[in-house]
């Protein structure tokens, strides 16, 4: 059985009990398909994507609210390279994560802020790592996707239970794993990202080799910089930027999308109790590569998240070499 529940823009979420959330009293707009589980305390939109599905809460797209192999050595960029004694006491850069998806209709906004933050548009003195994660609850509204997974889903999962959240929508934005927003609200992102939490970046040096045509294999070499209590992983992601689509039908129909900092690949380095921070890491990962790669719009993020809380303590960004 399916139910359809419309939300217009004068409604709140307090008006929707039971599916009330505190933490998001903002006005928004949006059709919602929801099946019923064998649970019928759990609800989902669309597709099963997500089990174990989560009790009391929904989806939502919000609007804003006010061949040959090849072997070559990268260095850092400018997020982390060479940073002096007096900038490894301020920290190092913030991660911001934002989750979207082609086929919500509010998303292309906050991409477009996304790519406007990593061109330094609003000459922030706070460095930013970006990455944006693709989920697939909305490929079932007439238009799948294309850089859509059912992994970023997970991680947005993670992120809603570790932030005490009833909802998944899009866009949100995730801010060094400790606070969020929605994606397209100019004013909240840039005052979570100034007032957030840094710590020292990891110093990692990096090589990479395409052993084969579709892999490209990741050797990282170096040690972190912040003290973390407890458990903790250190993750790699592979990202691509300067992505076009052009959205033939669901909510975004004839519009042209771009897409900046898209995460297509990511891997586990390294997990442990204690990451002590002076202790040499060293550790490969191999990608497999996508057809269209050009190793010149990519790049790695190396970031050190804790269990649990998944707070970040530390990141790094390295540039891919060109025609790699």
């Amino acid at each position: 059985m399916k139910f359809l529940a419309y939300i217009s823009r004068t409604h709140h979420f307090h008006n929707l009990s039971p599916f009330y959330s505190p933490t998001f009293p903002l006005p928004f707009s949006k059709f919602f398909v929801l099946r019923r589980t064998k649970n019928p305390k759990n609800l989902i939109a669309g597709e099963d994507t997500i089990t174990p599905t989560m009790g009391r809460g929904f989806f939502a797209c919000f609007k804003r609210s006010s061949s040959a192999t090849n072997n070559s050595t990268a260095t850092h960029d400018a997020e982390t390279a060479d940073m002096t004694a007096e900038e490894l006491k301020r920290g190092g850069p913030v991660v911001v994560e934002l989750f979207s998806s082609q086929g919500c209709a509010t998303s292309p906004e906050a991409e477009l802020l996304f790519s406007r933050l990593g061109r330094g548009d609003f000459n922030l003195e706070v460095p930013v790592i970006l990455m944006a994660y693709h989920v697939d609850y909305w490929d079932y509204n007439g238009w799948k996707d294309p850089f859509g997974s059912s992994q970023w889903t997970v991680r947005q999962k993670e992120y809603v239970e570790s932030l005490n959240l009833d909802t998944m929508f899009t866009p949100q934005v995730v801010v060094q794993g400790r606070t969020q927003c929605i994606g397209n609200d100019e004013e909240a992102l840039i005052s979570a990202i100034t007032s957030a939490t840094r710590h020292p970046p990891p110093a990692f040096q990096a090589t990479f080799e395409r052993r084969t045509p579709d892999s490209l294999q990741v050797t990282l070499k170096g040690t972190l910089r912040a003290k973390i209590d407890g458990g903790a992983d250190v993750m790699v992601t592979l990202y691509q930027s300067g992505l076009v689509t052009n959205c033939r039908n669901g909510d975004n129909k004839d519009r042209i999308i771009a897409n900046d900092f898209v995460v297509r690949k990511l891997g586990k380095l390294c997990s442990g109790e204690k990451l002590p921070p002076k202790k040499t890491i060293t550790g490969t990962l191999d990608f497999g590569i996508w057809e269209g790669f050009s190793s010149d719009k990519c790049g790695i993020v190396v970031f050190v998240q804790q269990h649990g809380s998944h707070h970040i303590f530390g990141s790094q960004r390295i540039q891919l070499p060109a025609n790699l």
